[in-house]
């Protein structure tokens, strides 16, 4: 009997005062057009929160401590298909401090890079992203883990 599996993934999100900075995905072949925030897989043999940090440098070109990256929540999400793919374990972080400028690092993955409010997010975001940054937009605390897609 085959385990279980899960596709880890960890996210950034670049919080300036009230605003967030957000990527318009593009030729990935997943949500492309839709607006998110750095973002990308776990690689094995790397822990989640190093993983956030090479992505946000990889992505946007900004460097941060791991100190300085606060834990929002972790989504288990499926797709409920069966797919392993849309098998997934999203850890979420808070960025208030990096180095650098942000800067369109993959211009082949993204068509832009924005500021946006938290009050006036662009359309359309990543559903699951989606429904974390309107958390941080109302201040209110995500709990530990937190799920989508499930029955």
């Amino acid at each position: 009997m085959d385990r279980f599996r899960v596709v880890p993934a960890a996210y950034v999100v670049v919080r300036r005062g009230d605003e967030v900075l957000l990527l318009l995905r593009a030729n990935t072949g997943y949500m492309d057009g839709y607006w998110a925030v750095p973002a990308g897989h776990v690689e094995r043999g790397e822990a989640a929160v190093e993983a956030a940090v090479r992505e946000l440098r990889e992505e946007v070109g900004l460097e941060v401590d791991v100190a300085d990256l606060v834990p929002l929540t972790a989504m288990h999400r499926t797709g409920g298909n069966g797919d392993p793919i849309d098998e997934r374990v999203d850890f979420f972080f808070l960025a208030s401090t990096w180095r650098g400028e942000p800067r369109l690092m993959e211009p082949e993955k993204a068509a832009g890079l924005e500021w946006y409010s938290l009050d006036k997010l662009p359309e359309p975001l990543v559903p699951h992203e989606a429904r974390v940054l309107k958390a941080v937009a109302e201040g209110g605390g995500l709990p530990a883990v937190i799920d989508q897609g499930f029955a």
